[in-house]
């Protein structure tokens, strides 16, 4: 409900009586009741809360305003967002100056860019930032806090932009933590059982950027591109899962765009690697357990010094719970040798049994814990990555389908028709979702994915790259700078004179 001097937001539950007053003026935000709403308000159906930001208009208040059905899991509801509102506090924009206008609108353009790309998903009941593994094993103080006070804060996109709502505890259910990335659902049948089949991609807000802006890691150990994928299966009320890792090659190398068709990486030379390479191993260790990389970069060429630094680093860090291959996936798979990829798999096969899956059954027993994860990565992490991640998932669904009794002994995954157009199709949306949110265009090699390699899919390839190009080296600066400003790594200052989107341009400018 808007008024001229607050914004009412009312809860919608069965029997909620709670309203939050948001002081359009003050930017106070209290609880109040239904009663308190004046009539004269101007009212609208929202389906949630993003947050609030401050650019140089003032403060605004960012709403979700149409929702999608994703589907069900365990009976909750999971929902995409697909449009959102950004509502200013301010009533008019007489107070700005004429390029603080300008800039202003800048910045609102920025926050509509980053909504403007797919994947928001959210649940009002469901904790959608933590794997099942990770529910099983909390306490019960854990299941009694909000959503936004127990949400993993590396797969919860808005925030920073909910970081006054986490200052107070009494509002929290009016925060909805939204997460970025790919989750799809499936009810599937093999042998006439029926069973749902889930994959779900928490795309991480730490380093988050777009490809050749933002690689390597940061300071924190923050490895870019980190994406978070979880393969579901629930059958009878039996939940199983496997988790996998991908991201960006964990010391301090970039790739700035110079309108080459391939930048060269450079590998920092002024800077210690091993810090922010063990803390990003210490904490990947702590989260998931033993670390399995999987560096499919090219073993010669300009990605060959980094598969060297790669190897040397696990070496010298000398960390038994981390192992180390790598597989040049160019170079085995030339001539669409896809086959060869199983010489891969092979390779892994004895570790990802070792690993194992999470598994509890209908009584809530955990019956096995998954004591370790695949970390694979190729150069930007979408598409050999999306590769191999799917391969490794099948191996496992299918130990997990046979052990639920889902599969006949001897029976392949591969042999169910229906199930494998679904699968791969399933796995060739996530490898898209992923490129579309850190490239700019949709995968390549997706019709591996969803079945041979054909000359179509090559054609396709050479098309997407050609605008990956062009977006890495003219439009990439502005998604990058969108994202900074959403996920607060850069905040606007409402009384700073001289604005970051002025640049003075010189005399070697204009002459070139």
């Amino acid at each position: 409900h808007v008024t001229p001097e607050k914004f009412y937001v009312e809860a919608c539950d069965d029997g909620a009586d709670d309203v939050l007053a948001i002081d359009r003026v003050s930017t106070e935000v209290t609880l109040t009741v239904k009663k308190d709403v004046p009539p004269s308000a101007v009212t609208r159906a929202i389906y949630g809360i993003l947050g609030t930001i401050r650019l140089v208009a003032g403060t605004y208040l960012i709403v979700i305003t149409k929702k999608k059905k994703v589907g069900e899991i365990f009976s909750h509801i999971i929902w995409k967002a697909t449009d959102f509102d950004i509502l200013s506090y301010k009533k008019t924009m007489l107070h700005l100056t004429d390029i603080q206008l300008q800039d202003n609108k800048v910045f609102l353009s920025m926050l509509n860019h980053v909504l403007s790309v797919d994947g928001f998903y959210f649940s009002t009941t469901y904790d959608l930032t933590h794997t099942l593994q990770r529910l099983a094993n909390t306490s019960p103080e854990f299941q009694e806090m909000s959503l936004l006070e127990r949400a993993d804060p590396r797969f919860v996109w808005n925030g920073h932009l909910l970081r006054e709502f986490a200052a107070q505890p009494e509002i929290h259910r009016f925060a909805t933590p939204v997460m970025h990335g790919f989750i799809t659902m499936h009810s599937c049948s093999i042998n006439g059982k029926c069973f749902d089949w889930l994959l779900v991609s928490r795309r991480s807000c730490f380093r988050a950027g777009v490809r050749y802006y933002v690689r390597g890691i940061d300071s924190e150990g923050h490895a870019a591109n980190f994406v978070e994928t979880e393969q579901i299966v629930h059958y009878k009320g039996s939940k199983a899962s496997f988790v996998q890792t991908r991201g960006s090659i964990p010391f301090f190398w970039s790739q700035r765009p110079n309108l080459k068709y391939k930048p060269k990486p450079q590998i920092s030379k002024s800077v210690n690697h091993m810090d922010g390479f063990q803390r990003h191993f210490d904490s990947q260790i702590i989260s998931y357990g033993k670390q399995m990389i999987v560096n499919l970069v090219n073993q010669k060429g300009s990605e060959k010094p980094l598969e060297q630094t790669f190897a040397k680093m696990v070496t010298s860090m000398a960390n038994g719970m981390v192992r180390y291959v790598a597989f040049d996936f160019h170079k085995e798979c030339s001539h669409m040798r896809w086959d060869r990829l199983q010489i891969l798999m092979d390779q892994l096969a004895e570790q990802q049994d070792e690993f194992s899956y999470f598994l509890v059954d209908s009584d809530g027993k955990i019956v096995t814990q998954q004591e370790g994860t695949f970390r694979s990565n190729c150069m930007d992490c979408l598409d050999r990555t999306n590769v191999i991640q799917s391969l490794l998932a099948r191996r496992s669904l299918q130990a997990q389908l046979q052990r639920l009794g889902v599969l006949h002994v001897g029976q392949r995954i591969e042999e169910q028709a229906d199930f494998e157009k679904i699968y791969k199709n399933a796995w060739a949306d996530n490898a898209n979702a992923c490129a579309k949110q850190y490239a700019g265009t949709g995968a390549l090699k997706t019709d591996y994915t969803t079945g041979k390699r054909t000359q179509w899919g090559l054609i396709m390839d050479g098309w997407n790259s050609l605008i990956r190009y062009y977006k890495n080296n003219f439009s990439d600066g502005f998604r990058q700078d969108a994202i900074d400003l959403f996920l607060g790594n850069y905040s606007v200052d409402e009384v700073e004179s001289a604005s970051p989107l002025h640049v003075k341009k010189d005399w070697k400018f204009l002459a070139v």
